[in-house]
């Protein structure tokens, strides 16, 4: 199905009946109604950084994810628990950045198709200081809290 140039498509479930209805919103009348246009390349820029920080983050840890060696002649119990406990911190942020890494990925796509800066639930527009602090978000402020 072709969108009219300007448009969102929303798809919406309906768990009683399990039927998937299409919404189109129309852009303009958005833009008339105070919503506006979010700044698409502002935001690439703002995602390629992102993503540039995450992959940078990401080889400067690749060290402390590897694998503890556990020479007990060498090294203390205590040094053991603690470098095993920092090994497991810093696999917890390795998946944190994995998420952001796929997060940013999406983002890129909703940017190609247009999609960018509108609510995949509501279709509202999310303002630009949402989109400046986290330049991958998907949903509107009310529709995140809800």
């Amino acid at each position: 199905m072709s969108r009219p140039h300007g448009a969102a498509t929303i798809a919406r479930t309906n768990p009683d009946e399990k039927v998937h209805r299409t919404a189109i919103v129309l852009r303009r009348d958005l833009v008339q109604h105070g919503a506006m246009e979010p700044d698409l390349k502002a935001a690439r820029r703002r995602l390629e950084e992102r993503k540039s920080d995450l992959e940078n983050m990401s080889a400067l840890s690749h060290e402390a994810r590897a694998p503890v060696e556990l020479d007990q002649q060498s090294v203390g119990r205590l040094s053991r628990m603690d470098a095993l406990q920092q090994q497991a911190m810093a696999e917890a942020q390795e998946r944190a950045r994995k998420r952001d890494l796929v997060r940013i990925e999406m983002a890129e796509r909703r940017l190609t198709s247009g999609d960018y800066g509108w609510c995949i639930d509501c279709g509202e527009a999310i303002p630009d200081k949402r989109l400046e602090i986290d330049p991958m978000a998907e949903k509107c402020v009310r529709c995140a809290s809800g």
